[in-house]
């Protein structure tokens, strides 16, 4: 090749290269943080921070499970009125952390009705009255008891189950029964050492006695979402996943207990690097469900 061809050739090959940056990092800005995926042509979820959210786009209106944060729901509001001109109906808590209820607030003057267990409003009245944040909240104004609850809503049947204390007093699952998909809430963290919040009344022996009753409820084909996943892990689930989590619980009770007797303080047990039984559960927090074990099994 002659030099002047090179010259000529090598110019045009490095302006296309800046180009090509240039429109990876325009590509990369304007990326939301945020993701909606579509489960099926109606049901959905959207993943920003926080608990996951699951929305259904129904002929009748939109039904939207947990709100993050403010923002978040903005955004997701913002880009289901994209997909649908019908109203939304109702908005659904799995329960009232506020990493799954601030959000409820930016959906104020524009749901009908929020819909929530009776503990996990009282949670959630609780919480705000403690941190001085009752203006900021929009509580639920439909609540259940341990019968649940159900609605129809244009081709879909929505039932909320409640099958006692676990990660709090007052979470639910809620079930698309004609997609047959189902909304764990943080009941599951897959993959992803939980928070087990005690001062809102956590049982983790109930826990896993929940789980294998969720298993029971449902069949081999029901999708489980999740609130939370560890890196590189899904929060669609199968009923595996809810036994692996369950064993996870399990292997931490019966850790805990067994260093409980055998004389090791709480500071001892917080040392601990890994779950024995459960290595898929990695990354920071482990102090939190080894605490959380501790307080439920220590002598009183």
């Amino acid at each position: 090749m002659q030099r002047r061809t090179f010259i000529r050739n090598s110019g045009l090959t490095i302006a296309g290269l800046a180009l090509l940056q240039q429109s990876a990092l325009a590509a990369l800005l304007t990326d939301p943080a945020w993701k909606i995926k579509m489960l099926t042509d109606e049901i959905g979820v959207f993943t920003e921070k926080g608990g996951t959210i699951a929305f259904l786009l129904s002929k009748n209106g939109v039904v939207v499970i947990d709100a993050q944060f403010p923002d978040a729901a903005k955004h997701l509001i913002d880009e289901l009125k994209n997909k649908t001109d019908k109203p939304f109906s109702l908005l659904i808590n799995t329960h009232h952390h506020g990493d799954h209820t601030a959000g409820n607030i930016a959906f104020k003057g524009l749901v009908e009705h929020v819909v929530a267990h009776e503990n996990s409003r009282s949670n959630q009245e609780r919480v705000a009255k403690e941190q001085k944040t009752e203006e900021k909240q929009l509580y639920p104004d439909i609540t259940f008891g341990a019968d649940g609850w159900e609605h129809k809503m244009g081709n879909e049947k929505i039932k909320a189950h409640y099958f006692g204390a676990g990660h709090t007093n007052g979470d639910a699952l809620i079930h698309f029964q004609h997609a047959n998909i189902v909304h764990m809430g943080d009941l599951v963290f897959n993959r992803r050492h939980p928070y087990i919040d005690k001062s809102a009344g956590a049982n983790i022996a109930n826990w896993i006695v929940l789980l294998d009753k969720a298993i029971a409820s449902f069949d081999a084909q029901t999708k489980f979402v999740c609130g939370h996943a560890g890196a590189d892990y899904d929060i669609v689930l199968n009923s595996s996943d809810l036994k692996a989590f369950g064993n996870y619980l399990g292997n931490l009770m019966h850790f805990t207990e067994a260093a409980i007797k055998d004389g090791k303080s709480k500071e001892e047990i917080l040392k601990t690097k890994e779950i024995p039984g459960s290595p898929e559960w990695k990354g920071e927090g482990i102090e939190r469900p080894l605490t959380a074990a501790y307080i439920e099994l220590a002598p009183k």
